[in-house]
């Protein structure tokens, strides 16, 4: 009932702008390794039935893996989505939050070209507007928890990118990456003291560790 509940609330939020909405959301800001991805849906045949099926729908970070993959299917088979990845070399050269947006403008822009509407409404989430974009925005702070269409978007990215870091990982399996997603673990700090980095690391993300290990020689 409380899953319903809070479900619900989230259509409501979407369907109070009295626009077409279409959410974004990235995936992967904060590790160390690896790309970072943005998702963008718009629900274009929201139905009950189909609200039923995503009475789990929540901010991704709020639910297990195995019900974010059960989600995954839906929104994917039955919106109209796109995601993203925008990879270390450009994180490096342009810092993660130029690229974060850039891959949310892209996966937005990748939904509004299969749209014929001009009452659209983009719902990014976080406290920064997508730069460089033609189309009404509005940020919502903490978004994936309040808007459906954010919320969706959320778990495609979170998704896309876990699945993109199991592949990484059979390539470097000694980083644990299936495990850490790329974010800085113990096991993940140990393994690139041990065996260095590899092309996926973001090595800006990195002068903190190397400047603490060189304090101590």
């Amino acid at each position: 009932m409380l899953d319903t509940m809070a479900q619900n609330k989230l259509f409501e939020y979407d369907k109070s702008f009295d626009k077409t909405i279409i959410g974004t959301d990235e995936a992967g800001r904060g590790p160390a390794a690896g790309g970072v991805f943005a998702s963008a849906v718009y629900f274009n045949n929201l139905s009950t039935k189909l609200i039923d099926k995503l009475s789990i729908l929540n901010d991704s970070k709020q639910l297990s893996q195995k019900k974010r993959e059960y989600l995954y299917d839906i929104i994917k088979n039955e919106t109209i989505n796109a995601t993203f990845c925008i990879e270390v070399d450009e994180i490096e050269k342009n810092n993660i939050l130029n690229c974060s947006l850039k891959a949310m403008k892209l996966s937005t822009e990748g939904v509004i070209s299969h749209i014929k509407d001009e009452n659209i409404l983009v719902l990014a989430d976080g406290n920064r507007l997508i730069k460089n974009f033609c189309y009404p925005q509005q940020f919502v702070i903490k978004g994936d928890g309040k808007s459906a269409s954010i919320a969706a978007a959320s778990i495609l990215a979170k998704v896309a990118r876990d699945r993109y870091m199991q592949k990484l990982d059979e390539e470097f399996p000694q980083y644990l990456w299936k495990q850490n997603a790329g974010y800085l673990t113990q096991a993940h700090l140990d393994a690139i003291d041990k065996y260095g980095l590899t092309k996926y690391h973001r090595k800006s993300f990195l002068k903190k560790h190397f400047e603490k290990q060189l304090k101590l020689f």
